[in-house]
């Protein structure tokens, strides 16, 4: 771990406890005197602390100094990811937050299926963790709409992955993309976008939507 996550980090002091305490004094084994850092993923520094008291049940920190250090892709990418089962959402949006994607909308596309329903506050936490592995600085962003129409007019400038001869490679200029669900997109989804905007992967393969949209990530970002 990179660091620990904590919404009061840049406070003089802090009262680590439950989770936070059990990692950094029982896993961890850190005693009095050692040397932490902590982030708040709202703003681009970290923090160091010094472990000032620790008791049975919790363990006082003492700020120390802050270092502005911005750890993020070189790249910019807004994935629109029409709604997929949260199981596999939730197992692969670690990868994508490895490779840096920026911002994720999820969509309720004409194929998603209604009765799946995002939970954030879950994928807040998968991603507070994997940030903490992966040492981002700060939190992807997310949100929801209910039509790939919605997000179209949001986005005007956006790309749809789907079949296309216009294949995607590490020089498209693109930082807004539409990830379809299983079954694709309908065709008045489909219309909304001119046949240059709409893009290809080089593969004859046909891919589930998680795999395509880590593929895209990986060649548009790293």
């Amino acid at each position: 771990m990179q660091y620990l996550y904590h919404k009061e980090a840049q406070n003089e002091q802090i009262l680590l406890i439950n989770d936070d305490y059990r990692y950094i004094i029982k896993a961890r084994r850190h005693r009095v005197g050692d040397s932490i850092y902590l982030r708040n993923l709202d703003d681009d520094y970290i923090y160091k602390y010094s472990i000032s008291h620790i008791s049975r049940r919790d363990a006082q920190i003492r700020y120390i100094s802050k270092e502005l250090l911005i750890v993020e892709a070189s790249k910019k990418l807004h994935i629109g990811w029409c709604v997929i089962d949260n199981k596999n959402i939730e197992k692969n949006i670690v990868y994508l937050n490895e490779i840096g994607v920026e911002r994720i909308t999820f969509i309720y596309c004409d194929r998603s299926q209604k009765s799946f329903k995002i939970d954030f506050d879950k994928l807040n936490k998968i991603l507070i963790s994997s940030s903490s592995q992966c040492g981002r600085s700060k939190m992807m962003k997310l949100d929801v709409l209910n039509s790939l129409q919605e997000f179209y007019q949001d986005n005007p400038n956006s790309k749809m992955l789907n079949f296309s001869p216009n294949k995607l490679t590490k020089n498209s200029n693109i930082d807004t993309i539409v990830v379809g669900c299983e079954g694709g997109f309908s065709d008045s989804e489909r219309d909304l976008f001119e046949d240059k905007d709409i893009i290809g992967l080089d593969s004859s393969m046909i891919l589930k939507s998680q795999t395509a949209i880590i593929s895209l990530s990986s060649i548009l970002i790293l």
